[in-house]
């Protein structure tokens, strides 16, 4: 089968690569969609911190938000998977520890992240192996599209639950980018008043077509109250802006990642009896996420720019952006 295979910092190529086996307690899955985001990116420049940390090495295949179909099973698996439609959730723990026991196996010390971590390949490929137990099914109302969002969806529901907001509050979000247009669209769901702060006009008038008409610049940015503010970018300056613009008593959820460490002033956050809240994962999220796709409360397909095939991968990862002005980019392994 083919696959985009990453050899170093800026170096890949398309290969053909063996074809996964479903070995005891997995399935193998054809994949129709995957999604590039900015973690794939990092590892693309070498920059993503795992290189560094000994979790990841080049050569891996990339690739952790997708969708496709179960067409192989290992031993000990429910054949009712076979010929389903699933996503799969990223992270991947031992299933054995204190952390997995109490059902926060995305923290696992020992984890594996599909695509990421622990050499476990990922779904830029046109097959992906992973565990049965980490399989999400897919109802007939959630097109591979949508599917293949369900991933970054997972960590936007969480962080727009983690906001705690509801009708009568205001929210703003900081980052326009995929995560902060997901996370926007599920405040807006659960009816919360939604601000959107980016840098640039494009990517606002980008978020204004999606219906926020509440989409500043630091500068244009108007002095009201926010009940909660959610930091959904990756400037390292915005983590203390968040806490400043937060109301006494509100909520800083913080998912965005800097590239470089964030400093806030914790008295701050002592003072103005403020409820800092972070976000890993999107794994506690995936079935609400699908629920809210199949249900149409939420649609995110509009955020998808373009759908490419695994030859225009490197380019993507390299800075191209191909198509409409939305943030995500897919790509469908099949393609030739």
């Amino acid at each position: 089968m083919r696959a985009f295979v990453l050899t170093g910092p800026r170096e890949f190529s398309v290969r053909a690569v063996p074809v996964p086996e479903a070995v005891p307690g997995e399935v193998v899955v054809d994949v129709e969609r995957a999604g590039v985001c900015g973690t794939d990116v990092e590892f693309f420049t070498g920059e993503m911190a795992y290189l560094h940390q000994g979790h990841s090495a080049y050569p891996m295949r990339l690739g952790h938000e997708w969708a496709g179909t179960v067409s192989a099973l290992g031993d000990g698996v429910d054949p009712a998977w076979l010929g389903r439609r699933v996503m799969g959730d990223t992270m991947l723990g031992d299933r054995t520890c204190r952390r997995c026991r109490k059902g926060h196996q995305h923290t696992c010390a020992h984890r594996e992240e599909v695509g990421i971590r622990g050499g476990r390949a990922g779904a830029l490929a046109e097959r992906i192996a992973v565990p049965a137990w980490s399989l999400h099914a897919l109802p007939d109302s959630v097109d591979p599209v949508l599917g293949a969002l369900v991933e970054p969806g997972g960590n936007a529901l969480r962080a727009a639950q983690a906001a705690g907001v509801g009708p009568g509050d205001r929210a703003l979000v900081l980052g326009p980018g995929t995560i902060g247009l997901l996370t926007a669209l599920f405040l807006r769901a659960a009816g919360a008043e939604v601000h959107l702060l980016g840098r640039d006009e494009p990517t606002l008038a980008f978020a204004r077509t999606l219906g926020f008409t509440n989409a500043w610049t630091r500068d244009t940015l108007p002095a009201r109250p926010f009940d909660a503010v959610v930091d959904a970018s990756n400037a390292a300056e915005l983590p203390a802006l968040a806490l400043d613009l937060v109301e006494p008593a509100g909520r800083v959820v913080y998912i965005g990642l800097a590239g470089q460490p964030s400093l806030l002033d914790s008295r701050s956050l002592v003072l103005k009896d403020v409820t800092a809240v972070g976000i890993l994962s999107a794994s506690p999220g995936l079935a609400d996420t699908i629920t809210a796709y199949a249900s149409g409360a939420v649609d995110p397909r509009p955020l998808v720019a373009a759908t490419v095939g695994l030859d225009e991968v490197g380019a993507v990862l390299a800075g191209e952006h191909p198509a409409g002005p939305g943030p995500k980019i897919h790509v469908d392994p099949r393609a030739q």
